[in-house]
């Protein structure tokens, strides 16, 4: 049964979702892969510097594709929503309790006063920058070789322990600290400091490598756990599988030749034919092999919703986002001069108020 065209369009764009997702908060999640690996206090002083100024404006932002993915998924395509919230709630629920957590952490070490405190609220945003792309990983890669069957009865434990999903959400740190390590060039090249784009341009491109050979060895894996997948892999979604290792390896000459200008394009480029590629190659199913596209979304007319939804956030959400991230990369998100002359003068004024107040009564 071949799915309606406004099925395929909503599936299209949960696809692109799901890339904007790995590209930005996959970013975010890389800042804090490299902040926990940046070495002591001293050593690492300025690669987090960096890190907080690249991450900070932008961060909470990127939670706009986790709500608007989740809820596509939800209303889109509830019988494989209910699947995978069923078999697989212990790695979704880490996930989802590790961007709690990396909130939290990254929001209050900047606050924090005493460095105990400070030690440890940077260390619950480390750590769980790392925990949060790798149950997401193994999530997929359990939805990729058939462990989540339609009816939700999968193993709770074995459908993401697994060797694939296993690999697959350490494919997913390494991607994470790959975008970020690109990112974070970029962003060091603009601020002119050449000694960080160096650093992060040696960390990039090692993660670039890391990024490769998982991504093959978790080719390998597939031939014998997801078969189907895998001749489609090498089959129908073949070009888009080149076209991620073409950029993939572009992104490393470029970091080698030292041009910063073309390595995010590149780099954008790689992450997201990943992603249509294993779209396109688990088509047309969307829980292999037991639930089809077509067999799993809503009626017609709530398809219909969905774009017009999708088209609101295309008009206010994107542009919105987009706003934001050039006010990022322009540093327009810094604080100005004058705001530390503000507050101690506001601090001042709310001491006189509440000196005269006593008097007053």
């Amino acid at each position: 049964m071949t799915p309606a065209p406004e099925t395929l369009a909503v599936a299209t764009i949960l696809l692109a979702v799901m890339a904007a997702y790995a590209l930005f908060a996959g970013a975010d999640f890389g800042g804090g892969i490299w902040d926990l690996l940046a070495g002591g206090p001293e050593r690492g002083a300025r690669p987090r510097a960096a890190i907080d100024a690249s991450i900070t404006p932008v961060w909470e932002g990127n939670q706009v594709w986790t709500v608007f993915g989740l809820v596509l998924l939800w209303t889109a395509f509830p019988p494989a929503f209910a699947a995978v919230m069923t078999t697989l709630f212990i790695p979704i629920a880490v996930g989802v309790f590790g961007i709690l957590v990396r909130g939290v952490g990254f929001a209050f070490r900047h606050e924090a006063e005493r460095l105990p405190t400070k030690a440890l609220t940077g260390a619950l945003f480390a750590a769980a920058s790392l925990l949060t792309p790798f149950f997401f990983g193994t999530a997929v890669g359990a939805v990729a070789t058939g462990q989540v069957p339609a009816d939700g009865s999968g193993s709770s434990v074995g459908s993401w322990t697994t060797p694939t999903a296993l690999l697959t959400g350490t494919l997913f740190v390494a991607a994470c600290a790959y975008v970020a390590a690109v990112y974070l060039v970029g962003d060091s090249h603009r601020r002119d400091q050449p000694d960080l784009v160096r650093y992060f341009s040696r960390r990039a491109l090692a993660a670039g490598v890391l990024t490769g050979a998982l991504a093959a060895v978790n080719l390998v894996l597939l031939h014998g756990s997801a078969p189907y997948l895998f001749d489609r892999l090498t089959g129908p979604a073949l070009p888009l599988v080149v076209a991620s290792v073409v950029a993939g390896i572009a992104a490393l000459v470029v970091i080698v030749l030292q041009r910063p200008w073309a390595l995010r394009t590149l780099a954008a480029i790689a992450v997201a034919t990943v992603v249509g590629g294993w779209g396109w190659a688990q088509y047309p199913y969307l829980l292999p092999p037991s639930l089809t596209l077509a067999a799993g979304s809503a009626p017609v007319a709530t398809m219909r919703a969905e774009l017009a939804v999708a088209a609101l956030v295309v008009v206010i959400v994107a542009p919105s986002y987009g706003y934001l991230l050039w006010l990022q990369q322009h540093d327009r998100l810094q604080e100005i001069p004058t705001t530390a002359e503000l507050r101690e003068e506001a601090a001042g004024r709310s001491t006189a108020e509440a000196a005269r107040q006593p008097a007053a009564r």
